[in-house]
This record gives structure tokens, sequence and C-alpha cells, in this order.
């Protein structure tokens, strides 16, 4: 998960560069109180591409980006891995691509993103190829037209210096994400004969998760989500929720709030990963396993959970001692709820004629299984990086196999826990 403490916001440890850039972020308040306030900024700023570039300079590298219109802004870097993490307030990105501004990784820069990071807010993040400190930050804006240009400079710097640096500034907002209690129940249960099932399409924002062929997952899991749950909501006895539905950023732990504020008796998460190799493909079914030495689950945990990194933040350290026997203990009615719901979606994809991995059950450590208050599973529903998984999921039919099977298997899980529930303790 990288540093579980420069990766956490206000963790207090900000360089003179990082607060340098919080000076920035003032300086574009200040400009747009200053001659140009009278201006009527109702739209949101959006950058052009033909005047923007993300590209060495000198020995280091430089974003530069010509804005519509000035917005308050801020900069810093995050430390394993090295991340320069450029947040705005607010920005559209509709119809700006990677390759407009970027000629693709070298020796400096090996991955660029971006996209929604929460309500009011907008990220890139710029993945360094090599320790790369920020020299200079600074937005310059138009007299005349209100335009603006932003600049950052990066220049080399040795691993121990980028990481005394690093660090993302204080925000109360982010505090109190941090500081949410995954353990508690946002609602007390009640047994309404309702099963509501959070659906969570993966990734999302700036986090797109996989690609290929200009098939983007979070894309694609948002679709499948909406779907999935206009089908869920026909049946009667079921109710469906998204934890996202637009292509925003949310937090792993966020998921879950957002699941336990529905009263959720169960959440499933849906991912269609990219792997190198295209041989790879079909359905798999994920719940959470500590101690999974499996190397696919392992994977599988590094690239799903990745996703909040690119935000900043760090799940681990979240739980004190009580709070992990509490949880413990939940888990000891829910992890057998998960299990057999992951049973029954498998047998019934088979049903169905769904296209199932050679190994459709697996266990993982992944953090948006960690619910300890209702059941959970995650579904790769097939692999990008397969052409006919691809195609699949790129049209309604395909994914239709996928729903019916989800459907057969929730109503089966749902009877079989009814059934139980009279055997369980009061």
């Amino acid at each position: 998960m990288g540093n579980s403490r420069r990766d956490r916001a206000g963790d207090g440890r900000d360089a003179g560069i990082v607060k340098t850039c919080w000076l920035w972020l003032c300086l574009a308040f200040l400009w747009l109180a200053g001659p140009l306030a009278s201006q009527d900024f109702t739209g949101l700023a959006r950058i052009n591409p033909q005047q923007s570039a993300v590209k060495p300079w000198r020995q280091g590298a430089e974003v530069d980006l010509k804005l519509s219109q000035a917005v308050p802004f801020r900069v810093f870097t995050l430390d394993q891995p090295w991340r320069l993490v450029m947040d705005f307030r607010e920005v559209d990105w509709t119809g700006l691509s990677r390759d407009a501004i970027w000629a693709g990784p070298d020796n400096r820069i090996s991955a660029l993103r971006f996209g929604g990071l929460r309500p009011g807010w907008s990220r890139m993040v710029v993945d360094l190829a090599q320790p790369l400190i920020i020299e200079t930050a600074g937005m310059t804006v138009s007299q005349a037209d209100g335009s603006a240009r932003l600049t950052v400079r990066l220049a080399p710097a040795s691993a121990p210096d980028f990481a005394s640096a690093s660090g993302a500034p204080p925000d109360p907002g982010w505090d109190l994400l941090i500081a949410t209690d995954v353990t508690q129940s946002a609602l007390t249960p009640v047994d309404d004969g309702i099963v509501t099932v959070a659906i969570d399409p993966g990734h999302g924002g700036v986090d797109p998760g996989a690609e290929r062929d200009g098939i983007v997952e979070a894309e694609v899991m948002l679709v499948f989500a909406r779907e999935l749950a206009e089908a869920i909501n026909r049946i009667e006895g079921m109710r469906a929720v998204l934890t996202r539905d637009g292509d925003d950023f949310v937090a792993l732990e966020e998921r879950m709030t957002q699941a336990r504020l529905a009263g959720a008796d169960v959440m499933i998460s849906l991912h269609a990963d990219a792997l190198d190799e295209d041989e790879t493909h079909g359905a798999s079914v994920y719940t959470l396993d500590a101690d999974s030495q499996d190397v696919a689950s392992a994977r599988m945990a590094e690239r799903h959970d990745r996703g909040d990194l690119v935000a900043g933040l760090d799940l681990t350290g979240q739980d004190d001692t009580v709070a992990t026997i509490l949880m413990d203990l939940a888990r000891q009615d829910t992890a057998p709820k998960s299990d057999r719901l992951a049973d029954a979606i498998v047998a019934a994809f088979e049903e169905v004629g769904a296209d199932l991995n050679t190994r459709p059950r697996r266990r993982a450590e992944l953090a948006v299984l960690n619910a300890a208050d209702f059941a959970s599973v995650l579904v790769e529903v097939g692999f990008l990086s397969n052409a006919e998984d691809r195609a699949a999921l790129s049209v309604q039919p395909g994914r239709a196999t996928i729903i019916r099977g989800l459907i057969l298997a929730l109503q089966r899980w749902a009877a079989d826990e009814a059934a139980r529930a009279p055997l369980l303790r009061q």
C-alpha cells in the first residue's frame, strides 16, 4: 500500500516546498479576488491541449497547463511510489486525452492520469520514474481574458530528500474521511424483509482502472452496475444502491461507508482487470482472506487497493485493538455469508453459461472486502486484456449473461440466509 504515514493527509511532515505550494493556492484566491473578480466564471476551467504539455525539463520534468480560467490549486509530492499530485477546484477534463499533452513514458515520467477526485475537486497525478522534487510552482493569469497558466517544474533529488519533502498538506475534508470508523454501523439494522444490495463499480475519476483498445474499466463497470441495479430493483424483496453513479473517485473506505449508510445486507464490487498476457479470461469471485499466500490474489490486492494511493490515502493502521476484536467477532457471522454468496455466484454462472476463469473461486486481502457488518464479494467479471471478454463486456447482451447469473445467485443466497436466520444466536 506504500508508506502509510506519508500517504496520509495531514501527517504533519510537510516540507518547505509543499508549504510553498500551499502559498500558491492562496495566491490563486487573491487573483480571483483582484481585478478579475468582476468576471463571470460560471463554467468549469478547461485545459487547452494545444498549449499544454507534460514533458522533460532540463534534468527533471515540467507540467505546463493552459487553463481557460484561474482556479485555486495545490501541488505536492507523495512517496512510495514517487508521485506528483496536482489538485484543482475544479477542472472539466471532458475531451482531454493523455496523448494530447504527454508523449508517453520515459526515464522521468512513467504514467499520467487525471479525473474527478471528490465533489468540487479534480486531480492530476504524474507518476515519476525517479525522485523529482518541486522546484517551482506558480500560476499566471491573463488580465485580458482571465485565462491562466499553471507551471510546475521538478528537479532531480535523492530518494531520502524526496521522501522528506513529500506529504499531502492538511485538509479538513480528508481528515474527516480518514476519521470515519469503519467498524461502526451508521444505521441500526432494520429487519424490513428487504435485501439491500450495494453495488460497487470499481475505480472512477482519477483512478480509471484497466484500459484496453479504448475501453476503460471504470466506465464499463459503471454501465454494468447500473444494469445490474435495474435488474435487482425489478425483483420483489430486493433493492440496489450504487457506491458511485458517475465518473467520480470514491475512496475504498468511503465505498463501505456508503453501503453501510444504505443499510446494505451485502456489497458486490465489480471489476474487469487487464493483465500482461491475453490468455487469462472469464469471471472469478473473491472473498476476504487476510492470510492468503496466492500470487494471483496478492496481485489482485495490489492492483485494486492501489486506488487509495492515488488519492493519497492508506487504509492500514486504522483499527485499534478493541475495534479489531469487535470486527473479528462480527466476521464470524458475515464471513460465512460472503463465502456462501461467492459459491452461489460461481454455481449460477455455470448454470447460465457465463464464461468462468479456470480458478473461479479465490480469496485475497482486499480492503473493499473488509467490512465486518455485511457480507461482501468482489467479482472480476472478465479481463479487458482478453479479446473475447472485452467484446462481451462492451455490449449489453454480453453483460446480460453475467447479470442473470448474479441475479440467480442473489435470489438463492437470500432465500438460504432467510432459512438460516432462525438458527442464528439471538
